[in-house]
C-alpha cells in the first residue's frame, strides 16, 4: 500500500469517527429540546384579574398568592387552543378588614372547619399553616352562581381565616 492510500485511509477513519460521534450528539440534542417539557406555574401577585372576578361577593382583595392556568393545557405556544378549556384559579388573599367575619357570620350560611383543597407546590409557602380555615357549600354555590358568566360556568371552594382575614379560593372555570 502506498503512502498516498494510507494517507486517504487516515482521513477516511477520522472522518468516519467525526461523523459518527457528531450525528448522536445532534440527534440527542434534536430529541431533548422536542421532548416534552413539564409547564412550570409561576406564583402571580396582581389583586386586579381576581378582583375582577370576585369583587361582588368577596370585596377587594390585596396581597395576592394565586396561580390560573389551563388545567388541559401543556403550557406551551406551541399548540392551537382548544375551543374548549378548564381554567384553575387558585390561591390565597386577603380580605378588607372585617370582610372575612363579614361572611363567615352572615346568619343564611353555614360555616363548618375544613382543610384546604391540595395546593399546587409552588403556592404552599403562601397558605399560613395557623390560619383556622371555614367553609360553607352555601357561600361556594352562591359565588359559583354570581362569579359565572355568559360563556363560561365555575365550580370551586372558598374557604375563610376570620383571624387573618383571609380567603382561599380553588375555582375551575369551563367554557365550551
Amino acid at each position: 500500500m502506498t503512502e498516498q492510500q494510507q494517507r486517504g485511509r487516515t482521513n477516511r477513519r477520522r472522518f468516519l469517527l467525526i461523523t459518527g460521534l457528531a450525528l448522536p450528539a445532534v440527534g440527542g440534542l434534536t430529541a431533548y429540546a422536542a421532548w416534552p417539557q413539564p409547564y412550570r406555574h409561576e406564583v402571580r401577585t396582581e389583586p386586579e384579574p381576581l378582583n375582577r372576578r370576585f369583587a361582588p361577593y368577596l370585596g377587594g382583595l390585596t396581597d395576592a398568592h394565586w396561580l390560573g392556568y389551563d388545567i388541559d393545557g401543556t403550557g406551551d405556544d406551541r399548540t392551537i387552543p382548544s375551543p374548549d378549556y378548564r381554567v384553575r384559579l387558585v390561591g390565597v388573599a386577603h380580605l378588607p378588614a372585617g370582610g372575612a367575619a363579614a361572611i363567615v357570620n352572615d346568619p343564611g350560611r353555614t360555616f363548618v372547619p375544613a382543610a384546604p383543597s391540595a395546593l399546587p407546590a409552588p403556592l404552599k409557602p403562601y397558605l399560613p399553616a395557623v390560619a383556622a380555615w371555614r367553609h360553607s357549600p352555601e357561600f361556594d354555590a352562591y359565588a359559583n352562581h354570581k362569579g359565572s358568566g355568559s360563556d363560561a360556568s365555575s365550580s370551586g371552594r372558598y374557604l375563610f381565616d376570620t383571624a387573618l382575614d383571609l380567603v382561599h379560593f380553588d375555582v375551575l372555570y369551563a367554557s365550551t
